[in-house]
């Protein structure tokens, strides 16, 4: 991979790494209220799905595939969103959340409803594990 790739400081900020896979690093959104993923291609200096290369752009999908089957397996929500705004952090990444009927922003997005409520100690390292054991067995 590209060395000089650097993540952008809000979202390390507001998630916690659980790996990487060919492309791209993952990360869990520390957000308790939804079972959240980002997948942030390692590649400097990109922040449209168009900078990709053909190549990548197609592991991309490949990834993100692979992701929404590890938060259907994790959380078993009603539904998985998949979205790449990119309006505050320009650098490119792709949301996969699992959504649910009862959630607090359903039917609504969850993107800008209300504060982000990070898990306890004990409850992200559970759920770190479990992530990770779902992608190694992917």
């Amino acid at each position: 991979m590209t060395s000089d790739f650097t993540l952008d400081p809000r979202l390390s900020a507001d998630t916690i790494a659980l790996g990487d896979l060919a492309l791209s690093s993952v990360l869990l959104l520390d957000d308790k209220r939804f079972p959240w993923l980002v997948l942030v291609p390692r590649r400097p200096g990109v922040s449209e799905l168009t900078d990709l290369s053909p190549e990548d752009a197609a592991r991309l999908m490949e990834e993100t595939r692979l992701a929404i089957g590890v938060m259907q397996a994790l959380a078993q929500p009603d539904k998985v969103n998949v979205g790449a705004l990119g309006n505050v952090v320009a650098q490119l990444h792709v949301h996969v959340v699992g959504r649910f009927l009862s959630d607090p922003a359903w039917p609504g997005p969850v993107w800008g409803h209300g504060t982000r409520e990070p898990y306890p100690a004990h409850a992200a390292a559970q759920l770190v594990e479990r992530a990770r054991a779902l992608f190694a067995a992917a």
